[in-house]
């Protein structure tokens, strides 16, 4: 029998991890400290070199700082797992950009035409972006490579790079501590990653703020220039492209959606893909997303707060994308109803490579058959949202969104 979660089951519940946050409470709420310049020199340590790739992340890291030690109400794991993830991100910052200093031949890759899905989280993009990976010609960059890009895994190492089981070990970790997770979003240290793992490296990102509630830092994010991020986005891909070459690469993240011109400015001839679900769904299934992932860091119980601030956020990246919208030509970009997505997959790439002037080859269609076929279906669980949960009905969302749903013709379902 297939179990069914909730967000209120990712309480954490290992002996040890309960220990460390009771004594943390009562005899060190602020351990360990959370400061950017310890942070700072601490990624140094960890990249064994001082130039951390220039200073565009340091506004990013003081208001994410700022905002974890007023809002975030983190317990001692949650602390030290947030000062990790910034260690981690700065310290890959300062791995790439040294590599690309000692390989300037990186500089000189080209990024073409690759596939972008920009769609909210929960419409599909997950499942598009494996599909079209399949693909002999095109590839999705993986959980292990933007865990750790530089040096760039090569055609005759990466097979076996044992970066990849280092990876496993954290994502099996996670799972352990969370087992509800991975029935509402798939982690692995080999599957398809969105490309929101590069953005992290400049530390601008919605990626951030589904650890920890930090609301003055998403306000913050949602005006700031997003240039910055898309550089180390560029310099990631031309890296781990030096070494594994592709005809074309298979990026997604919502993050996109919030920032289209900027996606514009770094690739110009980009095939995007904007999926579009009813966004009650959406918005009820991303709250218990982010209430879930944030409740193993967090002493914040009230999922309220976290799911209107997603809502919200989910209003501006409609907003944003109808607006561009507006700006372009017909066609700029090819539409995807997730029920048409779920209910013929490859009957769905055909018209998204027929949008572009494209057809996917013999080879790919018979590959996306076979995942198809062999695909699991709810092997770890089902993911269980209610509106309810959060004040809301599905009749309020249907209203707030409507302008949204005529738009682009999004029924209920």
């Amino acid at each position: 029998m297939t179990r069914t979660y909730t967000f209120r089951d990712s309480e954490v519940r290992a002996l040890p991890l309960r220990a460390l946050n009771w004594a943390g409470a009562r005899f060190a709420r602020t351990r360990p400290v959370l400061d950017a310049d310890r942070i700072c020199a601490a990624a140094r340590s960890a990249a064994g070199r001082d130039d951390l790739g220039g200073d565009s992340y340091r506004e990013p890291l003081e208001r994410y700082v700022e905002a974890l030690n007023a809002e975030a109400e983190l317990t001692t794991f949650g602390r030290f797992a947030t000062r990790q993830m910034l260690v981690k991100s700065l310290a890959t910052r300062a791995r790439l950009h040294a590599y690309e200093a000692q390989h300037p031949e990186v500089r000189s890759e080209r990024l073409t035409a690759p596939w972008v899905i920009v769609g909210l989280p929960r419409t599909g993009t997950t499942l598009l972006s494996y599909l079209l990976g399949l693909d002999p010609m095109a590839r999705a960059p993986l959980h292990w490579e933007a865990d750790d890009p530089a040096p760039p895994p090569t055609l005759a190492t990466a097979a076996e790079d044992p970066r990849i089981a280092t990876s496993a070990a954290q994502y099996a970790q996670l799972v352990r501590m969370n087992p509800c997770i991975q029935a509402m979003h798939p982690f692995g240290a080999t599957l398809a990653q969105e490309c929101v793992a590069f953005f992290m490296y400049d530390l601008r990102t919605l990626g951030m703020e589904t650890q920890a509630y930090v609301p003055s830092y998403g306000r913050w994010l949602r005006d700031c220039d997003m240039a910055p991020a898309y550089a180390q986005h560029q310099r990631a891909l031309r890296v781990l492209q030096s070494t594994q070459p592709t005809e074309r690469w298979v990026l997604k993240t919502p993050n996109h959606l919030w920032c289209l011109p900027t996606l514009f400015e770094t690739y110009p001839d980009a095939r995007v893909l904007w999926t579009h679900r009813h966004p009650g769904r959406v918005v009820t299934s991303l709250a218990s997303l982010v209430n879930a992932l944030q409740r193993t860091f967090s002493t914040r119980r009230d999922p309220l707060p976290v799911a209107e601030e997603w809502r919200e956020k989910a209003h501006c990246a409609i907003e944003r994308g109808m607006a561009f919208d507006r700006t372009r030509e017909d066609g700029w970009c090819c539409h995807v109803r997730y029920g048409d997505l779920t209910a013929d997959p490859i009957a769905t790439v055909r018209r998204i490579y027929a949008h572009f002037g494209d057809s996917p080859s013999p080879l790919h269609e018979r590959r996306m058959a076979a995942w198809m076929r062999d695909r699991p279906q709810e092997t770890f669980g089902r993911h269980a949202y209610d509106p309810g949960d959060f004040g809301w009905s599905y009749d309020q969302l249907d209203a707030e969104f409507a302008a949204y749903r005529e738009a682009f013709d999004v029924g209920r379902e």
